[in-house]
């Protein structure tokens, strides 16, 4: 299922647009650590959502099991 993951990217692009206007203003230590986390996991949002886009990994468990049930009705 391409569709989830593009929807996924989409998404976590859509998120991105409304935090990096608030990254610069971080002043305390704190603040940096959260969007420094913030930008890890998006980063890893990014590249595991690509990476099932270029069909490097399989689908997650969820979609692989529509695939299976499209599968056994085709036959």
């Amino acid at each position: 299922m391409r569709h989830y993951a593009i929807l996924r990217l989409l998404l976590a692009g859509f998120l991105l647009y409304f935090a990096w206007p608030a990254i610069p203003y971080a002043a305390t230590s704190l603040e940096l650590l959260f969007w420094g986390g913030w930008l890890l996991f998006f980063l890893l949002v990014i590249g595991a959502n690509f990476s099932t886009l270029l069909r490097m990994t399989k689908p997650p468990v969820m979609e692989q099991e529509e695939l299976n049930r499209q599968k056994t009705h085709n036959h």
